[in-house]
């Protein structure tokens, strides 16, 4: 059986590589949303885990918002690479920091 303590576990590993990713990778953007997402998806694993340990539906619901938030910060997040790709030729994070007006 699988227990809340399983669930937090994988959470925590999950958002433990997605702050790692962040920290230790400044180069890559995609790289960079991609920890986000983890990130995200570990809060929501959280959130559905004590939402059924609790019996509660209120952090399921919560959960499908922070989905449509990581959805709209993906599409948004890549539309902006993708011009920015159009116009540097390149997504480094260097190459961002020297962006001016």
């Amino acid at each position: 059986m699988i227990s809340l303590a399983h669930y937090l576990t994988v959470a925590a590993i999950l958002f433990t590589i997605g702050v790692l990713g962040i920290f230790l990778n400044r180069r890559n953007v995609i790289l960079m949303l991609m920890a986000i997402e983890l990130i995200l998806l570990a809060v929501n694993i959280n959130l559905v885990a004590f939402s059924a340990y609790l019996g509660d539906l209120s952090g399921q619901v919560l959960a499908m918002f922070v989905l449509t938030v990581a959805a709209a910060e993906a599409a948004i997040g890549l539309a902006i690479l993708v011009i920015f790709f159009r116009r540097k030729g390149s997504i480094a994070v260097d190459a961002a920091t020297r962006m001016h007006g």
